[in-house]
């Protein structure tokens, strides 16, 4: 069983598995100590018998309640790869048939109770080639689609586009991706600069008012 999910495991990594196994969806290793944490659940192991360090961490969620647990996920930004049971448990011999049957990514969601109410869900699109580009934004809860393209300047008006939109989660072409990283490193400089700044104030000595003197009356 293992070997089944490490194989379904290796095609998703990019995504937490929740795996079927009777009336639980389970999450093992690495997925397990992250969902543990981010869900509030008790991490456990199968292998009590064996060393700590060759035990393999594990956890789960009821699969009648699973949404709720999902849309937990979803609202921090991860990824869920929802693997289920393809075969009747009580009716195959041997190893049950799984496989993926969805995945679901914050732009992609459209169950009702994990959208946020009163807001639209984008998902976006980016393509970018030398000065030109284009982006797209569908909102695939209502079927609303917007898309628009860009012959100059496309970057910077691909940018007004998302700030506008304020999308979900957000598909780059690859030249898009690798204009976005160094975006992403100098925004992430610029919070920690903003980070050690607000760290510098909180250490100075709070200021002292001047003394305050009562006025004298005239004679």
């Amino acid at each position: 069983m293992k070997m089944q999910y490490n194989a379904i495991k290796a095609e998703h990594p990019d995504c937490l598995l929740f795996y079927r196994l009777g009336d639980f969806y389970e999450m093992f290793d690495d997925d397990a100590v992250l969902g543990a944490r981010e869900l509030n659940l008790a991490l456990t192991t199968r292998d009590r018998g064996k060393p700590e360090d060759e035990r393999t961490p594990m956890c789960g969620v009821p699969y009648h309640s699973a949404e709720q647990y999902i849309s937990k996920l979803i609202a921090k930004g991860y990824k869920v790869a929802v693997c289920e049971q393809m075969e009747d448990p009580k009716l195959c011999k041997g190893l049950v048939s799984r496989d993926i049957v969805r995945i679901i990514s914050p732009g992609t969601i459209m169950e009702t109770s994990m959208l946020r109410e009163g807001e639209s869900n984008y998902l976006g699109a980016v393509m970018l080639r030398g000065k030109a580009g284009g982006c797209a934004f569908a909102d695939v809860s209502t079927g609303e689609v917007c898309a628009a393209s860009f012959e100059t300047d496309a970057a910077m008006h691909i940018q007004n586009e998302i700030s506008r939109f304020r999308p979900r989660e957000c598909v780059l072409a690859p030249e898009a991706m690798l204009r976005a990283k160094p975006s992403s490193q100098r925004r992430r400089k610029q919070q920690s600069a903003a980070a050690r700044r607000r760290a510098a104030r909180m250490k100075s000595p709070p200021r002292t008012s001047p003394p305050v003197r009562a006025a004298t009356p005239s004679r």
